[in-house]
This record gives C-alpha cells, structure tokens and sequence, in this order.
C-alpha cells in the first residue's frame, strides 16, 4: 500500500480505480449517474461508497487524489462533438469546483479524455481546462497515451492529464518513454476494424482491436470485428472485450439487470471505461520518488496547436517530445488473446458493411474484401 488515497468523479465501471488500487493506493468514494454502472461499481468495489450525481455533491473527502474520467460523448468522433460546452462533457466543470474548496483540495488532480479533444474545435476543450487549471493555480501536464503500450491488443489512445497545486507533474507524466512495438505487416496476424464503417473510416488494426467505444456510426454501441487468420470475420466476446480493457472477464456482468437481454448494456460501459493498466501506471508513479524534471519542451505561442503532449502553469503551454508508449510491455498478440471464439458476422452486417465499402473511395486491405463476400456467399448459401 501506498498509503495515497482517491476520490473517483464520473467513475464507470472504475477502471480508474481498478488500476490505482492495483499500484496501492485506496478509494474512498466513488460518484457515478448511470444506473447500470452502478451496479458495477457497488459489486466490485462493495466497501465503497457511490454517489449518483457529481451535480449534488457539495464537498469531497479530503484525500490524495481526485481521478475524473469525465464524459467524452461531446469531445469524440463518436459522439455528437458539441464540444466541452456540451450538456456532458461541460460537467467537467463541477469537477473544478469540488477541488476549489480548501477543506478538500487534494495533492493531485488525474483527469482523462479521448484524445480527439486536442483537435476538436481548435483545441478548445484542452484550453478550457488548462485555463481552468490555471485559474486554480495547479501546474499540469498532459500526454497522449496508447493502451498497446501495456501490452493489450486494443489501439486506444487517450489524453492522461495530471495536475497539483503544490507538486511537479511532469517526472511523475513524462518522464518515462518507450519504442513503440505497433506492428504494421497484417501478414499471418487477426487484424480488427469497425463493420459499422466504411464510407469515411474503418478503424483499421493490426494484431489489434480499434478503440473499443460506448457508441458507434449506427447510433448504437458495436462490437468491432476482428478479420481471423483463417479468413472468418467476427466480433469478439464481451468477456474479451473487457480483457482488452485490462479487466477480468465478465467483470460487467452486475450491470445486467434483465436476464432477457443477453448483455444488456455491457458494451456501451466497456467502451466507455478507462483502460486499467494506464492507470496502474499512472499509480505507480505517483508511488516513486522523481527526480526533477529534465526533459526538453518549447513554449507554445497562442493559437497553436496542442502537442500530443505538453505542461503548464499560469496560463502558459509547453510542448514536449514524447511518444505514445511510456513503457512497452511485452505484446499479447491478437490471436493469442482472444480466450473465446469469435462470433461470426451476420450476412445482414455483412451486406452493409459490404454496400458502404461499395459507395467509399477508400482504400481497404488486400483480401479484406474478399472474405467478407465469401462469408456472405456461405451464410447465403444455408
């Protein structure tokens, strides 16, 4: 045990919470709205107490860490990128308002997002929270980071923002940095990609799933399928679905309140969820002593864009030099990973899938094609 303490807003499934008890440090409230993520949290963290509405929450506990995962569904390609106005993703602001308060202001603010904020109407939603940060008087740094790095087949790259008023964030957040092992020849590998795209995008991935995500272009969450050696394509168990987010399996299976839905709503909070090793790293260096800071950066001017990573205080921006895998652990490869079979497509998302390929001009993988007519010609064909 570290003997660090945290308070998890907007927890999920807590995979947040999940990954800093893993490195020693222990949760002391947990505050959640939706109702199937609740049950989650309440069988999995039972000596916890949850709270609904981060709305009506008037203090915090006083503990070392406040994490916040906050809404993404304003800030993402997946969502409606109203941006961090939004009605969801504006809730972040309740967040700096319970960490305002000085009976309960915490040594460290982790807060994380979908990395397409940095893009999103000019960088806004980053602004805002820098600005806000600052407004506060916290130092902060950022940087995106890439659930391959730890190891897991997901392509998942999320902005991992730490941010104290009395402590350097950038030892703790950059200053560890690791080759990436991303494979790019599909040769002999399970590669994954999104049947519900197609026209614009396919979420293309090697020895990878794609970002696993609460949403999708139907409007309803999907399972990403995964192109198999042997040809067969097919989306993966939920059970894998919530490995790839570094969970056990079945982990989601409390959410489940009507046995007549086979999961329920289990694919929308694994989408959602925070990849568990990324914050069991984030824990394990909060727990170490750091040197101070050594590294390189360059002083943003206003209107740049934002770096993949970056630190600041006092409403000034520095850009700095780091890759998207802080450590690399060894790769668990695709194919390997999966404990399940794969469930076929069915030749109704087969035929759309195949029409929106059909009307794109984009430029699918050699054979990809292909074995999706032929796993329509065989279904067709029963």
């Amino acid at each position: 045990m570290t003997g660090l303490t945290t308070v998890g807003l907007f927890a999920g499934i807590g995979g947040i919470e999940r990954g800093l008890e893993a490195a020693g440090l222990h949760t002391e409230l947990l505050c959640e709205l939706e109702p199937a993520a609740q049950r989650v949290l309440r069988a999995r963290f039972p000596d916890v107490a949850v709270v609904p509405d981060v709305r009506k929450l008037r203090s915090l506990p006083k503990v070392d860490l406040v994490a916040a995962g906050f809404p993404c569904q304003d800030l993402s390609q997946a969502g409606h990128t109203a941006g961090i106005g939004g009605s969801r993703s504006g809730l972040v602001d309740e967040v700096f308002r319970l960490v305002s308060r000085p009976r309960s202001a915490p040594t460290w603010l982790l807060i994380e997002n979908v990395s397409f904020m940095l893009h999103l109407d000019r960088g806004r939603a980053m602004a805002h929270l820098t600005d806000r940060l600052s407004d506060l008087g916290f130092a902060w740094a950022y940087r995106v980071v890439d659930t391959r790095a730890f190891g897991l087949p997901q392509r998942r790259q999320r902005v991992i923002l730490l941010a104290s008023r009395t402590e350097d964030p950038r030892p703790i957040l950059l200053g560890t940095d690791s080759p990436t092992n991303e494979q790019q020849d599909p040769a002999g590998r399970a590669c994954g990609f999104y049947w519900t795209e197609g026209v614009k995008g396919l979420g293309w991935a090697v020895d990878a799933v794609p970002t696993l995500k609460g949403g999708s272009t139907i409007g309803i969450p999907s399972a990403p399928a995964v192109w198999m050696t042997d040809g067969t394509i097919g989306t993966p168990d939920i059970g894998d679905a919530e490995r790839l987010q570094g969970f056990p399996a079945d982990w989601t299976a409390p959410s489940v309140d009507d046995p007549t839905r086979r999961n329920g709503p289990r694919w929308k909070l694994v989408g959602n969820a925070v990849s568990v090793p990324v914050a069991e790293w984030a824990g394990h260096q909060l727990a170490k002593k750091n040197a101070g800071w050594t590294g390189e950066d360059e002083l943003l001017q206003p209107g740049e864009r934002w770096p993949k990573a970056a630190w600041g205080r006092d409403h000034k921006a520095h850009a700095v030099t780091v890759g998207l895998w802080p450590v690399q652990h060894p790769y668990q490869h695709l194919a390997d990973f999966l404990d399940n079979p794969i469930r076929p497509l069915s030749d109704r998302a087969l035929t759309g899938f195949l029409g929106r390929a059909a009307r794109s001009t984009l430029r699918f993988p050699d054979g990809l094609l292909d074995a999706a007519r032929r796993q329509l010609r065989q279904l067709s064909a029963f």
